[in-house]
């Protein structure tokens, strides 16, 4: 551990806060959550409860390396945010918008083969079987009146 504190680190081109602890900071990384961040930090050997601007260098480009990829970390299919990927059907973890890209091009596809949750979505309507008859609705209301005083 060196002694000079760093205030910003930047892990996976995300600005991060160094006066975070590392499992906290790591989570503020799109595709990353608090338990990932964990297993990560465990799995390098980092302790997840230091504060982020004190890790050397070699730390945090171990950290960076790890959080790019997570498969040659040696992670289950299961833990990945995108086990047997549709195109590929390969185990992957994504990040930033590497993920958004690949969500977004989801929902498009499910649109396009005109399923029932692209329907869902092309209508703007809820799509994993929320109830519809009082939440979700938008726009003006229809038929309340105020009562006159």
């Amino acid at each position: 551990m060196s002694e000079e504190f760093k205030p910003i680190v930047r892990i996976a081109d995300v600005d991060l806060s160094g006066d975070k602890n590392v499992a906290y900071a790591l989570a503020d990384i799109k595709g990353i959550g608090v338990n990932t961040a964990y297993a990560i930090c465990w799995k390098l050997g980092i302790n997840p409860n230091i504060k982020l601007g004190y890790l050397s260098e070699a730390e945090i480009k171990k950290l960076d390396v790890a959080v790019r990829d997570l498969a040659k970390l040696g992670f289950p299919g299961w833990f990945m945010n995108r086990p047997r990927d549709s195109q590929t059907g390969k185990d992957m973890h994504l990040i930033g918008s590497d993920l958004l890209v690949k969500v977004k091009m989801d929902i498009e596809m499910l649109k396009k083969i005109k399923c029932w949750r692209g329907i869902r979505h092309m209508l703007g309507l809820k799509v994993r079987g929320q109830r519809t008859r009082t939440t979700g609705r938008t726009g003006m209301t229809v038929g309340v009146q105020r009562r006159k005083k």
